[in-house]
């Protein structure tokens, strides 16, 4: 009798072990889809192309201040993109998991893309996110967990980043959800901001990636220089109402103003009319 109890208990404890129901491995190195919203994401947006984002009138004032000559200031000129855009641009992407050695228990999921070279973390062993007054950083901090077959990863404490490379500010205060699908060799990444300073609404996009194991992912190197002789503490800005590129992407496409302003309302097909 001794005998079996001490085998069943060995079972349970070895089934206590074993990753929870439903976990798919992500890892390898994924290149990235850019049929979906190419024009914005390699090429880049116009100014004053905010619609489709449920910005409220300080993410619209804001937008409207920024000067793409800002970029040529060198404390700006190497930034990386924050976790939550960086996928957009030139994303390149290796995924690997980390594990305890002893109980083989996944502790986190790391990710590094080719621009800039960030490289984040995801937390996979329920640990807390930190208090509200700690650094915020470019990747911010990132808990992940396994709904089914769908890793949901939640991130907090980023610095102030972007909704779109033409001024679209989006706030450290953000909270961004997401959501990893993999069908096979293919990876989708659903993203959703919640902003209380820049949105009304939250923001929802989708990125995508196929499975490459050809692909190599090189050193980033990025060196400042000055491209502008400006004086030095110039920063680069437009005042309100002094904007000169405000109607230029409605007359080349032809569209009305108040809809390229942005906003929740321009997302609706109910604006048209």
């Amino acid at each position: 009798m001794r005998r079996i109890t001490c085998g069943l208990v060995a079972l349970v404890a070895g089934f206590m072990c074993f990753p929870a129901f439903g976990q798919y491995d992500l890892s390898g190195e994924w290149s990235p889809r850019y049929h979906e919203d190419q024009p914005e994401r390699i090429p880049g947006p116009d100014m004053v192309e905010f619609q489709g984002i449920p910005i409220n009138e300080a993410g619209r004032l804001r937008g409207l201040s920024w000067s793409p000559s800002l970029l040529t200031v060198p404390e700006h000129q190497c930034k990386p993109h924050p976790s939550d855009y960086a996928h957009r641009g030139p994303g390149r992407m290796r995924i690997w998991n980390e594990y305890d050695s002893a109980s083989q228990q996944l502790i986190a999921i790391h990710t590094r893309l080719r621009w800039q070279a960030p490289e984040r973390t995801i937390w996979m062993d329920g640990r807390a996110h930190p208090p509200e007054y700690a650094a915020h950083t470019w990747q911010g901090f990132s808990t992940g967990r396994w709904d089914g077959e769908m890793l949901t990863v939640t991130t907090t404490h980023l610095k102030q980043g972007w909704y779109r490379r033409n001024g679209l500010a989006r706030s450290d205060r953000a909270h961004v959800t997401e959501h990893f699908i993999r069908h096979d060799n293919y990876l989708t990444q659903i993203v959703i901001i919640d902003d209380p300073v820049y949105l009304t609404e939250p923001f929802i996009r989708t990125n995508n990636w196929v499975l490459d194991p050809r692909q190599q992912i090189a050193p980033y190197l990025c060196d400042i220089v000055v491209e502008v002789d400006r004086p030095q503490g110039t920063v680069p800005h437009y005042l309100p109402g002094q904007n000169p590129f405000l109607e230029e992407h409605a007359d080349r496409y032809q569209l009305p103003l108040e809809g390229v302003l942005g906003g929740a309302e321009t997302t609706y097909p109910e604006f048209i009319e």
